[in-house]
């Protein structure tokens, strides 16, 4: 958020100090989560900052006793568009925002259909051992266009989870619920998710087509890496053994089912 509101104020990111949102001390909104968080919450700094631009130039104008159509704002600097001598920083202003009228208060309102298309391409290496019914991933890779990657050691990061969340589902996560209807893998020493022993590392690629829909052409990341593990995995397991999957998890006792129905045939 910090560095979408800092590139509309022409800023240095540093400067912008962000704080978790509290219900106590912000409105109601929408959740902030997914793949929504950079690009709704982004979109909403973009607006408030472009507010704040104008306010800012209402202040430099009554600084300078000229009209507010004279003063620009252009690269976190206020200038007078007719007299080059007439300049204030984004700090110069802040410092005389008391004596203009008061502190500058931002406001921006976004409500998004969505979060734009995303695309990926998964491609994952398996191994398959025919006598336990065990799948090892070997590597993986994913590919994803981010639209504009704002953050991109965070996408990386975000794909990265993606992916060892999905290849927990294709492989391992399943619910086990005994003869009383209760759940009996309820903890996380009996519920199986990956670790990093289970898995390679997890190489990304970003791509970047900017989405018309956004200011700042950012596209959703967060949900779309989770899915396509599943069916990459089980595409590489028909690769791999001849296979083809259609239970998940493809536990090994899955797998072995499968193998033993094909060899019966």
């Amino acid at each position: 958020m910090s560095m979408q509101l800092a590139e509309v104020l022409g800023i240095p990111a540093e400067d912008v100090h962000p704080y978790v949102g509290d219900t106590d001390g912000v409105g109601y909104t929408s959740l902030t989560a997914g793949s929504g968080a950079t690009f709704k919450s982004g979109w909403a700094a973009y607006e408030s900052g472009n507010d704040i631009k104008q306010q800012l130039v209402q202040r430099a104008a009554r600084i300078w006793e000229v009209d507010a159509a004279d003063v620009e704002y252009v690269g976190g600097v206020a200038s007078h568009k007719s007299d080059p001598e007439l300049k204030l920083t984004f700090k110069q202003l802040a410092a005389r925002l008391n004596a203009t009228g008061g502190p500058v208060v931002g406001r921006g309102n976004v409500n998004p259909a969505g979060v734009g298309n995303a695309f990926a391409v998964h491609i994952v290496d398996v191994e398959v051992d025919p006598e336990t019914g065990k799948v090892d991933v070997l590597r993986y890779t994913a590919l994803q266009d981010a639209g504009k990657a704002i953050h991109p050691s965070y996408v990386e990061g975000q794909l990265q989870g993606g992916v060892a969340q999905g290849i927990g589902w294709a492989l391992n996560e399943e619910y086990v619920y005994n003869d009383s209807g209760e759940m009996s893998n309820s903890s996380f020493l009996d519920y199986r998710m990956p670790t990093s022993l289970d898995l390679p590392m997890i190489d990304t690629v970003i791509v970047e087509v900017a989405n018309p829909g956004h200011p700042f052409g950012v596209r959703g990341v967060g949900e779309v890496c989770i899915i396509p593990p599943l069916a990459a995995v089980a595409n590489a397991i028909h690769g791999a053994s001849g296979v083809r999957m259609e239970v998940l998890p493809m536990s090994p006792g899955n797998v072995l089912d499968a193998l033993w129905a094909k060899n019966s045939k």
